[in-house]
């Protein structure tokens, strides 16, 4: 198939993606986080979300509009502040209605598989260093007078959902094995709470901080 890339460009995409999917970032907190507090079908519905956020962006790149988006000042900016908006707000969760507080109420505080879908889907598409790390890493993988650009960027932009799942996966079904400790030891996992919200706090400040092109 003439958008297929060749075996070589084929292992250094995989071997890149490989290392991405293992790299912590506000996505995989996310998936341990929910994956800790609410079992894997939480942290496998916020994979999925994501991996539909990266979907998104890889039709984004082929379609060259996210190009627009991070040469925009304007746009750029404004994803900025919803994305980072929106991580400080999964850390003021952490905080308010972490999984240790839902263990002490003896009440069941977990959201509906589509609430965490969209949570994954919304850390993933309100993530500007993400538009701008899709806008300049897949490009990499395909020459720009191939006439199948848009065809060698959606195959990659799917071949990198399909090597990162499994990766992720097996961090959740690890988190998740986890967790059952730590709902016995209800300090601990309070202070797993904490620690959540600062690293989505830290990844806001570093959202804030990206610079578009």
């Amino acid at each position: 198939m003439s958008f297929l890339p060749d075996l070589p460009t084929l292992l250094a995409f995989a071997a890149a993606s490989i290392f991405l999917a293992i790299t912590p970032g506000p996505d995989m907190t996310l998936f341990i986080s929910r994956a800790l507090s609410d079992g894997r079908r939480a942290g496998f519905a916020c994979v999925l979300g994501a991996m539909s956020g990266i979907v998104v962006h890889t039709t984004l790149v082929a379609l060259g509009l996210s190009a627009l988006i991070v040469a925009s000042p304007t746009a750029f900016l404004v994803l900025k502040v919803l994305g980072a908006g929106y991580l400080l707000y999964l850390a003021y969760q952490a905080i308010r209605g972490g999984s240790s507080l839902a263990v002490k109420r003896g009440v069941a505080m977990k959201r509906s598989f589509y609430a965490d879908w969209a949570m994954g889907l919304g850390v993933n598409l309100l993530n500007p260093k993400i538009a701008l790390f899709f806008m300049t890493f897949l490009p990499q993988f395909v020459s720009a007078g191939d006439p199948n650009v848009a065809a060698r960027l959606f195959f990659l932009g799917f071949l990198f959902v399909v090597i990162s799942l499994p990766i992720v996966i097996a961090i959740i079904w690890a988190a998740d094995g986890l967790s059952a400790w730590l709902q016995r030891n209800t300090k601990v996992m309070r202070l797993v709470d904490y620690g959540f919200a600062g690293v989505f706090s830290a990844f806001a400040v570093r959202i804030l901080l990206a610079q578009g092109r």
